[in-house]
């Protein structure tokens, strides 16, 4: 439990510090477009519109003050117990009070065949004992709340607009709505039975669409039917089975149905270290995150999606062939300039960033996940498009004239680019997975000499440079004697065979340095950042694979064990943990994190049948 929180508020409320619920509070709800939090206490305290990466609605997470909400909730003290909807990504909250017990369900609705708004959020309220006070209120905060919203009625509904946006708050039977200068608000009791309806009803340059309460409960049924037909299709076993299919639905949650791209996450700037200035902007798809994606993807039998994510790589990296960005946005776009926001941040961890210049960096290993990401989906696809194999050859051609560069590596420091191992490894990987297209004549082979030659070359640089015989490991960099988590991932990979002496002796080192129980801090040595950081979640489950891999099974299952037990109440994950608390820390719900279980609990599973 994070210092300075109880489990309830004096009133009995899920307690709040200075505004701010603690993060592993949120359950996230979401529509293939964009992502809301939902606050245990009932406040949606995120939301971006239209889109996920855009601005945002709602975004008390990162300022109580100015951010904007949706609350909701009993105006007594209450006991709170929520589940997402079987199989969905539906949240159902239900509050309990000493006057009586009250439902609430929210979603994002999915488009039906009919008229829909451009997005909608569903707020339903269930009596289903005695009787309750409820209270509610709308806090627009347009722009990341640097805009103020004109609040109106139209046709005698309450709306919120600001320039090109504007949202209807349309309700039933949740008392007569209040509009001030800047807020939409009401209160109402609930009776055994009673059902209620709030509906926030989008528009983005476009007219605002009214929908009736018919229309609005056929939606709602129609979302859970979706995320239940799509659950269903999905190929899951094992002993973590629940919470594979949790991850794949939060995993789900990211993918940007326009365009296929998969975001690292639904938020920006939520802190790796509470009043620190680690605060990221994580709305794009990172390069780095590919290969994970696509062989999940795979595993979990989502054909439809691996395809349109693979399309959308090659589209994205077309813009800036050969040579790869480090993200994208999430329509492929490569410009994702950082800025600050005037935002307090999440408990005062500021600054709030919108954009990334870590796009900017120079990080060698995201040829080795692209190469390996061609390589996987031609496993499945049996064939790469002629222009796509021509690419993947001059990438790797690329590779063979840059791999002696240094760079920022996977983690992304901000300080002077260095020799980092795992950038070599996967440089390693991504000239070894060009060998074998080409070997099966899936890419131009002309230059598959030269590969060969380079792919030894980055091997004997490794061996003999990034390697300390006194650790008896691999090391961060070359030269250096710090340990790096993502060593882990070279092995993954198949730079080496994880249960041979080198790769045994860094996962032991790694154990020993950087693991503290079930957690795994991702590298020691400079960064070129102030403050520190939780352990990095990811890295604890690469962990549990590579145990797998070296055939150390029941500590592999053990590990994965506790590590099941570290996510919030309704299964999600961020990006990382804070071992002395077990306090959220970082953006949520972390794709990396959710795809690093589901790979994880595949290995232990597929080693335990052999």
């Amino acid at each position: 439990m994070e210092p300075g929180f109880s489990q309830v508020a004096a009133d009995g409320r899920p307690a709040r510090r200075d505004g701010y619920a603690p993060l592993r509070d949120y359950a996230a709800i979401g529509d293939g477009r964009t992502v809301a939090l939902v606050a245990r206490d009932g406040s949606v305290d995120w939301l971006a519109v239209p889109d996920l990466d855009s601005e945002t609605v709602f975004a008390a997470v990162l300022d109580a003050q100015r951010g904007g909400r949706f609350a909701l909730g009993p105006a007594v003290a209450y006991a709170v117990d929520r589940r997402y909807l079987p199989g969905t990504n539906v949240v159902e909250t239900t509050f309990t009070t000493d006057h009586g017990v009250v439902r609430v369900t929210d979603a994002l609705t999915l488009p039906d065949a009919g008229l829909t708004p451009v997005r909608e959020l569903q707020r339903r309220v269930e009596g289903l004992s005695g009787s309750v006070p409820v209270r509610w209120g709308v806090v627009p905060g347009f722009g990341y709340g640097t805009r103020a919203p004109g609040i109106s009625r139209r046709s005698g509904v309450p709306v919120a607009s600001s320039g090109a946006h504007a949202f209807a708050v349309c309700t039933w039977d949740v008392g007569e709505p209040q509009c001030t200068h800047d807020a939409i608000s009401g209160h109402f009791e609930t009776r055994p039975g009673s059902r209620a309806l709030l509906a926030l009803c989008f528009a983005h340059q476009d007219p605002l669409v009214f929908p009736t309460r018919a229309e609005c409960q056929a939606r709602l049924d129609h979302t859970c039917a979706a995320w239940r037909r799509w659950l269903d299709e999905r190929t899951t076993h094992g002993p973590w089975r629940q919470a594979v299919e949790r991850s794949a639905l939060a995993l789900k949650l990211l993918v940007f149905a326009p365009s296929g791209a998969v975001a690292a996450a639904a938020t920006t700037s939520l802190p790796e270290q509470i009043g620190g200035a680690r605060n990221w902007d994580y709305r794009f798809s990172w390069i780095r995150d590919s290969a994970f994606t696509l062989n999940t993807l795979l595993q979990l039998g989502c054909p439809r999606e691996a395809h349109a994510y693979f399309w959308w790589l090659m589209h994205a990296t077309q813009l800036t062939h050969p040579r790869l960005r480090v993200l994208y946005r999430l329509d492929g776009g490569a410009r994702t300039p950082e800025r600050a926001l005037p935002l307090e941040g999440y408990r005062k961890s500021g600054p709030v960033r919108a954009g990334n210049a870590a796009a900017e960096q120079l990080q060698l290993d995201t040829y080795g996940e692209l190469l390996q990401t061609a390589w996987l989906y031609a496993a499945a696809a049996g064939r790469l498009d002629a222009d796509i194999a021509r690419r993947v050859a001059e990438m790797a051609d690329l590779v063979c004239r840059t791999w002696q560069e240094p760079d920022a590596g996977i983690w992304e420091v901000r300080s002077p680019p260095r020799h980092f191992t795992q950038s070599k490894m996967m440089c390693w990987v991504a000239l070894d997975r060009a060998i074998r297209l080409a070997g099966q004549e899936l890419i131009p082979h002309r230059h598959a000499d030269r590969w060969r030659r380079e792919r030894q070359a980055v091997r004997d640089f490794v061996e003999t440079r990034c390697f300390s015989d006194r650790k008896g490991s691999y090391v961060r960099a070359a030269g250096s004697q710090e340990l790096d988590a993502g060593l882990l991932l070279g092995l993954l990979h198949g730079y080496a065979d994880p249960d041979q002496p080198r790769p045994r002796g860094t996962i032991e080192a790694i154990r020993r340095e950087l693991a503290h129980g079930p957690f795994v801090h991702r590298y020691t040595g400079e960064d070129g950042l102030p403050g520190t950081e939780g352990a990095f979640l990811a890295c604890s489950f690469w962990l549990v694979e590579c145990l797998a891999r070296c055939g150390h099974l029941d500590e592999a299952a053990t590990l994965m064990d506790q590590l099941v037990g570290l996510g919030n109440d309704v299964g999600l994950y961020s990006e990382e943990i804070d071992p002395a608390t077990g306090a959220f820390l970082g953006n949520m719900p972390q794709a990396l994190s959710h795809l690093a279980l589901i790979s994880a609990a595949s290995a232990v599973s597929e080693r335990e049948q052999r």
